[in-house]
């Protein structure tokens, strides 16, 4: 017979999924901790609160497998209580229920209050997003607003997220305060749309006015733009990158696909030229801009032709940045009613040949890079380097700084010049200038 553990308990958050999940992972954990309770973020603990993903099949399926680790552990009576939340949570309840009723319970996006309830704690409205961060001091992401109105026939995360909200400009600066004051130096500006931010709450884009904000708050170094949608695109946020040092010459712009019969079918609301014309402006106004863009291979219906237009133009955009995904067949999403007839196989075939592709440009920009000078940001130390980011690289997607730990020592968190002297397809090897060696 189990027993309950007598120890004090201990709440351990585990984080499936996007950067989005991690923020509310964070914002749940900075609630607990308010409420003087012990939680930790993926290590041990004997309450565990697992916060899914539910955006794809591979997703779903590590969000599922997670759970029943928990659960094995929980029959074992190494944890004494398991819930669940986040995406997957949301989008399918019901079906969680009766599949894995050994989970105490499930709670959906918006449920935070009631969740943590469950957990002996009290929802803190005085809480102006402040958060137990789990990321390195010198970086967070930065959520501007949740949820989305597009109608992209691929995606279920309005799903889960419901419509578009923004949060106000006064707001968010006043929480980039608190984050600089406690040491943050970059914000990684993150949601479903940026692009939208403002139209709910000021009747028009505002993406501009809140950069201009962000970038007065003392101690905010660099500012980084993550999920731009291009249609509706707003221009005067490149003048905005132009004008102002501290908005980095980096933009993620999910672009999904470029042939027009896709692109119709993905209710993208744009065409191969109006696409193509928008990132030659962009390029045209800062010419100095790096790219990142993520596209899906095997859309239902997408031809040899479809992935030969992708193809080639994928090799003449020369993105600095690029990630590709297997399209996911997704109930209750419009392609759904489509039949999903490019196989799996053929799916991966194509992801990889555009990795290919990408990969080889990637090695091409980085070899003009050997010999140059860069600002960069010490994140963390791994094994024998430091491993630091340039300022058109992001955490955990884009190219990293290596630099011999056993030679040099730097301060994490710190931004120092770089010279770099080795270059992979997506690697950098570098020599800090104007600082001491070890033994020195």
């Amino acid at each position: 017979m189990r027993t309950k553990s007598i120890k004090q308990n201990k709440i351990n958050v585990i984080t499936m999924g996007c950067s989005k999940n991690l923020y509310d992972s964070e914002v749940l954990m900075g609630q607990l901790k308010a409420n003087d309770k012990d939680v930790v973020h993926e290590e041990e603990g004997n309450i565990v609160v697992v916060n899914t993903c539910g955006f794809i099949d591979n997703a779903k399926e590590e969000s599922v497998n997670t759970i029943l680790e928990q659960i094995q552990k929980k029959e074992s009576g190494t944890i004494d209580q398991l819930f669940v939340t986040g995406c997957l949570s949301e989008r399918y309840k019901p079906d969680l229920e009766k599949e894995m009723p050994q989970v105490d319970a499930y709670f959906g996006t918006t449920d935070l209050p009631q969740l943590l309830k469950a957990l002996g704690a009290d929802y803190k409205y005085e809480l102006l997003g402040e958060r137990q961060t789990t990321t390195p001091k010198n970086y967070v992401y930065f959520k501007v607003s949740e949820g989305c109105d597009r109608p992209c026939s691929f995606c279920a995360i309005p799903l889960m997220r419901g419509k578009h909200r923004s949060t106000p400009i006064e707001e968010l600066v006043q929480r980039a305060e608190k984050l600089a004051q406690n040491g943050v130096k970059e914000l990684l500006l993150i949601a479903q749309d940026l692009t939208y931010y403002g139209l709910d709450l000021y009747q028009e884009r505002r993406l501009a006015d809140l950069l201009r904000a962000l970038a007065k708050v003392s101690g905010i170094e660099w500012i980084r733009m993550h999920y731009a949608f291009p249609s509706g695109f707003p221009m005067d946020v490149i003048e905005v990158m132009k004008n102002e040092p501290k908005v980095c010459n980096y933009l993620d712009i999910p672009l999904q696909h470029i042939s027009d019969p896709i692109l119709k079918s993905m209710r993208r609301g744009t065409t191969q030229k109006k696409t193509t014309d928008l990132i030659d402006n962009i390029r045209k106004i800062l010419p100095q801009i790096a790219l990142r863009t993520t596209l899906i291979v095997g859309y239902p219906g997408e031809t040899e032709a479809d992935f030969e237009t992708l193809k080639q133009w994928v090799k003449s955009m020369r993105f600095e940045r690029l990630g590709c995904f297997t399209y996911s067949h997704e109930e209750n999403t419009h392609a759904y009613q489509l039949e999903d007839n490019v196989p799996q196989e053929v799916k991966q075939d194509r992801a990889n040949e555009i990795m290919k592709i990408q990969s080889e440009i990637s090695w091409e920009q980085n070899q003009k890079k050997v010999g140059k000078s860069f600002r960069c940001v010490i994140d963390r130390k791994q094994g024998d380097h430091f491993v630091g980011r340039t300022e058109i690289d992001s955490p955990d997607v884009d190219n990293e700084v290596l630099i011999d730990a056993k030679k040099y020592y730097l301060k994490l968190g710190d931004f120092t010049d770089v010279k770099i002297v080795e270059a992979t397809d997506f690697d950098l090897y570098g020599i800090p200038l104007n600082n001491k060696a070890v033994g020195d």
